[in-house]
């Protein structure tokens, strides 16, 4: 059975801002509020929620975070082409 993975992420373009966001997140703040509010993805609509997907349909760097950081824990930041993610898994298999 393919490896699958939900999870919730907030892009945004500067690795201070990343980090800034992971503070936030440790004191306390909604990680869908501050996708909402901050991320640079489509996803931000749902709160940063990438739905359900396999290994190996996100990018490389992406892909290796899922599917190895704690599940439920804020975990970031991860750099891509696409800018730097902080990545919540809510499930994987």
């Amino acid at each position: 059975m393919a490896h699958t993975a939900c999870a919730l992420h907030i892009l945004v373009k500067h690795e201070a801002q990343a980090l800034d966001l992971m503070k936030q997140l440790a004191a306390g703040a909604n990680f869908q509020q501050l996708a909402k509010k901050y991320s640079t993805c489509p996803s931000k609509k749902r709160g940063g929620d990438l739905g359900e997907f396999k290994k190996g349909d996100m990018v490389p760097a992406f892909d290796k975070a899922v599917f190895s950081c704690e599940v439920m824990k804020p975990f970031g930041p991860v750099k891509t082409r696409f800018g730097y993610h902080i990545i919540k898994v809510l499930f994987r298999t």
